[in-house]
């Protein structure tokens, strides 16, 4: 097996917790990946600041630069100093959207969340609890009182419902604005409406023509229908055996263990039979 390159969820796939993953095994895995020339992917819904910071520990290593990233669904793709790609929501799209939500009366009491350039905005009526837990996956949280008036680029707008709505919710937008955007379920309740065209699959592509990379050269892993399109366009992609029943239905090949147990990094060390004793300095 061939690969240059290796792209992994994040929240229920590569992260064994909220933003915890065995930093010294991963260290090691991409100490090796980069002798062997192998790009790692970050690729998560995640804001690209927000998995910066999560990855921030591998400077330590000399490793940081080993790593791209996948952000906002695949709104944002960066390489190390230098972003590659990005693609917002035109405002119109964003007004259509948040009207639609003020109008379903299933939505009174749902989240809405607009993911931006230089900010992360909710309503002022959000409570200060709220507020903080999405600070563990979005950078600087703003409360505005007005949504429609926020003066940035939006790379996407979540929706906040209970974790087992979130596949109804994503029906219903999908046949409402599904000509105009892009619509996909992305854990712990999320429900991610994006432009058109973006995707986990789509962003990997910028980064293959970035780097020279074929469909048989890439690695994937996910645990979300916000994975579907990459698990499906990649030979080589595998499903966590955490995932939700739904995801076991349309994908059958599993990694070797759960998030928790570090199964990306058992799988990846399986795979391209890597030496998961070699030590760090």
């Amino acid at each position: 097996m061939t690969i240059k390159m290796i792209a992994s969820d994040m929240d229920g796939t590569f992260l064994s917790g909220e933003d915890s993953y065995d930093q010294e095994h991963f260290a090691r895995v991409l100490s090796q990946l980069k002798e062997k020339g192998v790009r790692f992917v970050a690729a998560s819904g995640r804001q690209v600041a927000n998995l910066k910071e999560l990855f921030e520990p591998m400077a330590a290593y000399g490793l940081l630069d080993q790593i791209d990233f996948v952000g906002s669904n695949g709104s944002v793709v960066t390489t190390p100093g230098q972003e590659l790609y990005a693609v917002y929501l035109t405002p119109e799209q964003i007004r259509k959207v948040i009207d639609w939500n003020a109008l379903n009366p299933q939505s009174a009491d749902n989240v809405i969340v607009l993911a931006g350039v230089n900010g992360t905005y909710i309503s002022n009526h959000v409570s200060q609890e709220f507020k903080e837990m999405l600070s563990m996956f979005y950078p600087n949280v703003v409360q505005v009182e007005k949504l429609l008036k926020i003066d940035d680029k939006i790379l996407g707008v979540s929706f906040v419902w209970p974790h087992e709505e979130v596949q109804e919710h994503v029906q219903q937008l999908e046949e409402v604005f599904g000509e105009e955007v892009h619509v996909t379920g992305s854990g712990f309740g999320s429900v991610d409406v994006l432009p058109k065209g973006v995707d986990k699959a789509a962003a990997l592509e910028v980064l293959q023509d970035y780097y020279n990379v074929t469909d048989n050269e890439v690695m994937v892993f996910g645990d979300n229908t916000n994975d579907l399109e990459m698990l499906a366009k990649y030979d080589n992609s595998y499903l966590m055996p955490n995932a939700m029943p739904l995801m076991h239905d349309a994908h059958k090949r599993l990694a070797l263990k759960t998030n928790v147990q570090d199964g990306v990094l058992a799988t990846i060390e399986s795979e391209l039979k890597l030496d998961n004793q070699v030590e760090m300095d």
